[in-house]
């Protein structure tokens, strides 16, 4: 008799969300992504078909970063001080959306110019990050969210701390958020339910559960995303949203990546080293359930992409 292969059939599915609106929706985008959707474990296709693919992000600043790997900064070249041109690049490269990260130094008003000039740049859906402290966060985000209306932005990052400020706003100006919190399952979910509570609806919410480098933490990251998944598809409809990570941030922060001078001769070449940091961490990372990658150097937006063909085809 033939093998027969055991197959799941799970009682719960994951939201799908849209991100970005075209013109004939109220935005100004020439496309629109949609993640979610899953009704089993990534790439389980004979189960269950995955409706959409996981997608990758660049980040881009809105000032000229001075805290990153000469490596990054060498590949990107002179756009690194123009948001709009470096948006531009992004997308000729191949990007399926944009992240913006605004800066300490940003003003509500510089802030709003570097979201229009990347909106006028590419036609890519848009994530705006705020820089990380939750007041600041609400200073620059509101105006955002405000001059954008009706573009479908993911707003972010919406923590403990600040989310019912970006909230309300995104509802208010019909965008989304990205809810962050620690590696955590209950803390992801609890914060599902805390923005739910306001009204925001789950298809307008980006679970954004954090993860660790390769070799970092990302062991605990991927069990959380994993847990998290598995707690969604058996029906818990508080974790059912589409997970956000961001290994972009996470593998270019580590020495492995950072540096080129001063580390044992056997760790090898500073380059290939670096990509393979960051490709190696996105790529677990997706095994694991993430439907959206923020990566940061070009040579990995090609190789995850690839990857994600490869596996959506095996």
């Amino acid at each position: 008799m033939p093998l027969e292969i055991p197959k799941d059939k799970w009682p719960g599915s994951i939201q799908a969300v849209t991100i970005g609106a075209t013109s004939a929706e109220g935005g100004t985008r020439t496309k629109t992504v949609v993640v979610g959707g899953e009704k089993t474990m990534p790439f389980l296709q004979f189960e269950a078909p995955m409706p959409n693919k996981p997608v990758v992000a660049l980040e881009i600043k809105s000032k000229k970063p001075e805290d990153w790997s000469q490596l990054l900064t060498d590949s990107w070249g002179d756009v690194l001080t123009d948001p709009g041109k470096w948006a531009k690049k992004a997308e000729e490269l191949g990007a399926e959306l944009i992240v913006l990260a605004l800066s300490l130094e940003d003003t509500p008003e510089s802030s709003v110019n570097a979201v229009k000039s990347v909106l006028s740049s590419s036609g890519l859906p848009l994530i705006v990050w705020g820089p990380g402290q939750a007041e600041k966060d609400n200073e620059l985000i509101v105006p955002i969210s405000e001059a954008c209306k009706g573009e479908k932005l993911v707003l972010g990052i919406c923590e403990d701390k600040n989310y019912r400020t970006i909230v309300a706003t995104a509802m208010a100006n019909g965008h989304l958020v990205q809810a962050r919190t620690p590696m955590d399952v209950n803390l992801s979910k609890q914060l599902n339910i805390l923005i739910s509570d306001m009204g925001l609806s789950h298809d307008r919410i980006l679970m954004d559960p954090t993860t660790g480098a390769l070799g970092y933490g990302i062991e605990y990251g991927y069990s959380v995303m994993e847990r998290l998944r598995l707690a969604g598809l058996q029906g818990d409809g508080m974790t059912q949203q589409p997970m956000i990570v961001t290994p972009g941030f996470e593998a270019w922060k580590a020495k492995e990546s950072k540096v080129g001078e001063g580390v044992p001769e056997a760790w090898g070449d500073w380059s290939r080293r670096a990509i393979h940091w960051e490709t190696m961490t996105a790529l677990a990372l997706i095994e694991s359930g993430a439907d959206i990658v923020v990566l940061r150097h070009p040579e990995s937006l090609g190789r995850i992409k690839s990857a994600i063909s490869e596996l959506m085809t095996a």
